[in-house]
């Protein structure tokens, strides 16, 4: 396992974050990037939020890169296209969610439970999933 690095270049955080966003380019300017990058998520404009949390791919979605396709799990959970287009209807943003190899039947109940809650509280949920996939994704590699 990979200590967290002091520098990464917006290429390398790109990946990690699944797309060159103004939250990755601001990432990259900073010593200590995935360490701090949970304090410069939270002083995201929400657009911004926004922006990073839909270049991630939806959970159970067809043709992902193959790093997420093996992150994601396997197994099959067909509500999970409708349970992700009704969170996106009700919060405005994709689904993140740190599945850590768990099977895709075990997210439903994640999924259900984070509907019934704010926006606010899915907006600050979703930005520390979205950094705890980055920051494994750092280690694993």
């Amino acid at each position: 396992m990979r200590d967290l690095p002091r520098k990464l270049s917006a290429d390398e955080l790109a990946e990690l974050f699944e797309g060159r966003t103004r939250f990755v380019e601001r990432l990259a300017e900073l010593d200590d990037p995935l360490g701090r990058a949970r304090e410069v998520a939270a002083q995201l404009s929400d657009e911004e939020k926004k922006e990073v949390l839909d270049a991630h791919p939806a959970i159970g979605a067809r043709g992902l890169p193959p790093r997420s396709a093996a992150e994601q799990g396997t197994g099959e959970a067909p509500e999970l296209d409708e349970l992700n287009r009704a969170y996106e209807e009700k919060f405005g943003f994709r689904f993140v969610v740190f599945v850590n190899r768990r099977p895709r039947s075990q997210i439903v109940p994640i999924l259900r439970a984070r509907l019934e809650r704010t926006r606010e509280e899915e907006l600050a949920t979703a930005l520390d999933e979205l950094v705890a996939i980055a920051v494994d994704r750092w280690r694993r590699s």
